[in-house]
């Protein structure tokens, strides 16, 4: 169940520039990296190797980063919920890092901040900056300027 519920492009519009608190705290665990692995081929033995990873310079197996990328929708519809507007379709993605790994059993959770809520000719085009958080680390394991199109509701 999400924490707000906004209604319309009015709503979303209002959330600019507006501080919204951060989701709950997720643990990252190795099933959920070995499913990623399994969904996307990626089985990079930093990923998915507990044993070799060991003696990394991680000292441990760390999250895809594509994985830390795919958690934002999660927390996002954990947060958030749109209502009175058509579909939101992912347009893209800007200025992608990976500050620092995510090793597994960490726990994170999203902060996201509205940068931009613009009219377009297909509907309001929104700039979210999200930063993933890993507990107890000092720089960010995630951090992305996500773009989202919501489309005006269907009569």
């Amino acid at each position: 169940m999400p924490a707000q519920i906004v209604h319309g492009f009015e709503g979303i519009r209002a959330l600019v520039g507006v501080s919204i608190p951060p989701t709950e705290w997720l643990t990252v665990d190795q099933p959920r990296v070995d499913a990623f692995a399994e969904c996307t081929g990626d089985f990079q033995w930093i990923h998915v190797d507990v044993e070799r990873a060991r003696a990394s310079r991680f000292g441990g197996t760390i999250a895809h980063g594509y994985l830390t990328l795919a958690l934002i929708p999660m927390f996002w519809h954990r947060l958030i919920a749109v209502q009175g507007t058509g579909e939101a379709l992912n347009v893209g993605l800007d200025r992608v890092r990976f500050p620092a790994p995510l090793r597994i059993g960490s726990r994170v959770r999203a902060n996201f901040s509205i940068v931009e809520a613009k009219p377009s000719d297909r509907g309001l085009r929104v700039v979210n900056h999200v930063t993933i958080e890993a507990e107890g680390t000092a720089k960010p394991v995630c951090v992305a300027d996500l773009i989202v199109l919501y489309r005006p509701a269907m009569p």
